[in-house]
């Protein structure tokens, strides 16, 4: 969540407050990782928010698959953690992966990259939203 940007934080705890009981909402061990990299208070209020939250595991497959991401440019190594965070969604089969990250993930050149990609190599294509996206 982009603390620093009041439209897409208020969107976002208006989304998960009313929103996400509609959907069956995973997290990956990966995202419980960044967060506890976050300063104080934010850590602690991130990490209450997905507590209880059925977690997805890296599994071999999918980090298979996010090299397969690098070695064809969708993603640059320096966003290995990217390159992961969609291929967990595609192993498991996520339906939606919710990011603000425009730049490294959400773009739309990108997920057409990513869906050439998946699709050829027989994977599943998760869609890549915004929290906007999913507000009724």
């Amino acid at each position: 969540m982009d603390n620093d940007d009041p439209f897409k934080r208020d969107l976002t705890m208006r989304w998960w407050e009313h929103e996400l009981s509609n959907y069956e909402a995973y997290v990956s061990g990966l995202v419980e990782r960044e967060l506890e990299r976050l300063p104080q208070p934010h850590r602690s209020a991130y990490l209450n928010l997905i507590k209880g939250m059925p977690s997805l595991e890296l599994v071999e497959e999918a980090a298979i698959l996010a090299e397969g991401y690098i070695s064809r440019g969708i993603f640059h190594r320096k966003y290995i953690a990217n390159a992961l965070h969609v291929a967990i969604a595609s192993w498991h089969r996520i339906d939606f992966l919710v990011t603000w990250d425009f730049g490294h993930i959400a773009s739309v050149h990108k997920q057409a990259r990513l869906k050439a990609f998946n699709t050829s190599a027989g994977f599943f294509v998760p869609e890549i939203v915004t929290p906007e996206f999913l507000v009724s």
